[in-house]
């Protein structure tokens, strides 16, 4: 029969781990130990459900509470004593930490093509939708970032910067167009971009042209009427 205890040779305790015989010779300065066929005494209260592990601590109980109704249930908590030591608390979080370390990777925003970035910021697109747009696309052609867009411009997150684990790669993904149409829609999707993009120029150049009149209004006007009147 396999081992079902650790028996403490200098005062014959039972213990049912390795873990409870290193507590034990912590405890008593006793580290003489070997398996044993004898399962530890599993006594338990049919009052209360306490276990008692010997008959001295099933005394013990009854002197205490008044309960003298014991079960045994050694047979069924018997099992196969295991030697392996446990870990100890800072070896559970080194395993944790390394597990953690090989899971998670490092997040970085992708490389792309800083020339095919510069030429879709001037069309009018955010620095983060052409970067995603590149990243997604592949990375390989004005035409092929600005199809991606046509077809996600609609995502929640595309003006969101992408964060790709270090050193992954993407391949350029299948358009459910057909080439004319994602012609059509690139060609669209430019307009779109140049009107957005002249928009704003004008919305520039009114905003200075207040800056101007304003400066005029306040500073200038009232000096001259000052000299000329």
């Amino acid at each position: 029969m396999a081992g079902v205890s650790l028996k403490c040779g200098d005062c014959g305790a039972l213990l049912k781990s390795v873990q409870e015989a290193q507590e034990h010779g912590e405890l008593t300065s006793h580290f003489n130990f070997s398996e044993s066929t004898e399962a530890v005494l599993n006594l338990v209260c049919t009052d209360c459900g306490k276990p008692c592990r010997s008959k001295t601590e099933s005394d013990l109980h009854t002197k205490r509470t008044g309960h003298t109704e014991f079960v045994d249930k050694t047979s069924e908590a018997a099992k196969p004593i295991n030697l392996e030591a446990p870990k100890t608390v800072a070896e559970s979080e080194e395993a944790v930490d390394a597990s953690s370390s090989s899971q998670s990777e490092e997040m970085v925003v992708p490389e792309v093509d800083k020339k095919l970035l510069e030429e879709l910021e001037l069309m009018g697109f955010p620095t983060a939708r052409a970067t995603r747009a590149l990243h997604y696309s592949g990375n390989t052609s004005l035409e092929a970032a600005v199809n991606w867009v046509v077809e996600h411009e609609n995502d929640p997150d595309i003006d969101q910067m992408p964060m790709v684990p270090l050193n992954s790669k993407v391949e350029a993904p299948k358009s459910s167009l057909t080439p004319e149409e994602m012609k059509l829609k690139a060609q669209e999707l430019r307009e779109r971009a140049r009107k957005k993009k002249e928009e704003e120029e004008k919305r520039m150049e009114r905003e200075k042209e207040k800056v101007i009149h304003s400066f005029l209004f306040s500073h200038v006007i009232p000096v001259l009427i000052y000299y000329y009147v």
